[in-house]
């Protein structure tokens, strides 16, 4: 019988994790319900790495409306995050349609100043960044992007983080046997990077890996984790995206995040939370339900 790995995103810290996996399973079985079916294992066949404190911050404790300012200000101390968080909320801005003017705008209007210097180290700018996402993007959060990509960032930089991130999503996997792995947000690009790097010598057989809301072409990103090749050690791979998302800004396909062999897309879910994706927008999609099931039962 195989196994279902399930990897979440960023944003889970003070959550129980059992509480966590149980709302993973109620809404995929929402999902299978919609083509007739049940969850096709028992749910002790159902692994659920629980990473999210490990990613708990500073800004533990600063207002909402203060976080962005707590991230991006901090990044002073580390150009190398400042420029990678910029040029991440660049790609969102160039890929929404927001324009310079439209920045400059919001900037103004929140500082009553004068023409604000465009640029990452000119904070007035960076406030009108954030605030033109929330003003022009559906579900859009600037200050929300901008943890994300903290969070990313953190990952992909500081080994003792990765290390324990890592260690518990490996430890989810059992050599031999067959994982179908279901990875979301931040967790596509951990589960990712675990897999291409380290699957096969670890003896991890995946017949199918998922990924929705998936950051993984963004391109700074992307180039990150280069080479980026499909994970030796995986079958087939499925990715499932909100159009309007504005973490899954991109397919993954030849174009965005070109491998071998090609990644299948679905790129219409319809995303029915606030911010368009969430984990139970995906997971209780007919279709992205319904190939996790078929890869269980194969």
């Amino acid at each position: 019988m195989r196994e279902l790995v399930l990897v979440h995103g960023r944003a889970q810290e003070h959550k129980d994790s059992v509480a966590l996996k149980k709302e993973w399973l109620d809404t995929f079985r929402e999902g299978l319900g919609k083509s007739g079916l049940e969850l096709p294992i028992p749910e002790d066949r159902v692994r659920f790495p629980y990473y999210g404190q490990t990613l708990f911050d500073l800004v533990a404790g600063v207002a909402l409306d203060k976080v962005a300012e707590v991230v991006v200000r901090g990044s002073e101390e580390d150009p190398q995050l400042r420029e990678f968080m910029m040029d991440v909320l660049d790609e969102v801005l160039t890929r929404k349609g927001i324009t310079d003017e439209e920045v400059q705008a919001e900037a103004e209007a929140i500082t009553r100043g004068g023409v604000i210097e465009r640029g990452p180290l000119n904070w007035k700018w960076v406030q009108g960044v954030l605030s033109a996402i929330d003003r022009h993007v559906p579900g859009g959060s600037g200050a929300s992007i901008a943890l994300f990509t903290k969070d990313v960032y953190q990952y992909l930089t500081n080994p003792g983080l990765r290390d324990v991130i890592e260690a518990g999503v490996r430890q989810a996997m059992t050599p031999g046997v067959e994982s179908v792995v279901v990875s979301h947000s931040l967790g596509t690009v951990v589960s990712y990077n675990l897999l291409r790097r380290e699957g096969k010598a670890l003896g991890w057989k995946v017949p199918l890996y998922v990924t929705v809301g998936s950051p993984l072409a963004i391109s700074k990103i992307r180039k990150s984790l280069a080479p980026n090749k499909h994970p030796a050690c995986v079958g087939k791979w499925f990715n499932a995206m909100d159009p309007d998302d504005v973490v899954a800004l991109y397919p993954l396909d030849e174009r965005h995040f070109p491998v071998d062999p090609a990644i299948e897309n679905k790129k219409d879910v319809k995303n029915q939370t606030s911010n368009q994706h969430g984990i139970a927008g995906y997971l209780n999609d007919k279709d992205v339900a319904k190939r996790i099931y078929d890869a269980l039962i194969a």
